[in-house]
């Protein structure tokens, strides 16, 4: 896992307020999050043995993060510590439909350096057959990520968000892309408002070189594009009350159903439920499930 790591501080309330207004909300919570860091837990927590490869500051809530992320036996021997803040996020979730809005500030994660991504990647390699990225780090890391993965044989899975335009030579690193459709709008430039557009906007990514793409469309699935054709697949029909951290649930399950060698379409269907049960709780890492949890959810269906 190469990626972010922070700590979220989120607040609950129905309505979020306008510009210029001040409502009362109904819950505050500080707790570790950043995409790199939730998809590390997502994966550790599907049952890969996970190492975490990011940067924390040198306050109190480095000892947050790095403990949550110990906590779920995730080894953070490639964090690095660097002067300074660790990551935050100021997260708005709102307590009646769950649709959340994020500021992140990178802080520290904008400090991890490309020599110590690519030193972490060689001497996991032999044991690591799946890597996560995402782009909260700075551009010299997915370079270099991208480069390492390519050479080292290492199938990397990026979930290109928050989205930005990425040089070409990115793409040539990339085995699994896991855009959501206003990622794949912003990359692609197609807008994604049906299957076939779907399927459009992941003909770009195969063009430059990736193997699959997965792109999800929150509660209307996701459109699985590759070698083997088109699969669109439903989504679980849950009732949502945070979607924060769904779409790294999605991507730390995926990783880690890949890692295991388990078929894709089982791989898939584990991911599409990790995303939906991590919708039914609130906060980033806090609703992330277990292996345990996954496989009593999809009992029976």
């Amino acid at each position: 896992m190469v990626g972010s790591i922070s700590v979220d501080l989120t607040v609950t309330a129905s309505p979020l307020p306008r510009p210029g207004e001040t409502v009362v909300g109904d819950r505050f919570t500080t707790v570790l999050g950043g995409k790199g860091a939730n998809q590390a837990v997502a994966a550790a927590r599907a049952g890969a043995a996970t190492t975490m490869v990011g940067a924390v500051g040198r306050d109190p809530f480095a000892g947050l993060a790095l403990d949550a992320l110990r906590h779920d036996g995730v080894d953070v021997s490639w964090v690095s510590e660097v002067e300074g803040a660790t990551g935050v996020a100021h997260i708005r979730v709102d307590s009646r439909t769950g649709e959340n809005d994020i500021v992140f500030v990178p802080e520290a994660n904008g400090a991890l350096a490309p020599a110590r991504v690519e030193e972490a990647l060689r001497a996991a390699a032999p044991t690591s057959p799946v890597v996560l990225l995402q782009l909260e780090t700075p551009l010299e890391v997915v370079l270099a990520t991208a480069r390492t993965c390519a050479d080292l044989g290492l199938r990397l899975a990026l979930d290109p968000a928050p989205a930005s335009a990425l040089p070409e030579e990115v793409w040539a690193g990339v085995w699994l892309a896991c855009p959501n459709e206003t990622e794949a709008e912003v990359i692609t430039g197609t807008r994604v408002s049906d299957v076939r557009s779907a399927e459009r906007a992941a003909r770009w990514f195969l063009d430059r070189g990736v193997h699959q793409v997965v792109l999800t469309r929150g509660g209307r699935g996701t459109v699985v594009v590759g070698p083997s054709g088109t699969t669109d697949i439903p989504a679980f029909g849950v009732t949502p009350i945070d979607t924060t951290a769904a779409g790294d649930a999605f991507a730390g399950a995926l990783g880690a159903a890949v890692a295991a060698g388990l078929a894709w379409p089982v791989a898939l269907r584990r991911a599409a439920a990790a995303g939906a049960l991590a919708t039914t709780k609130h906060g980033a890492s806090p609703s992330i499930p277990t292996a345990a949890e996954v496989d009593s959810y999809l009992k029976g269906r």
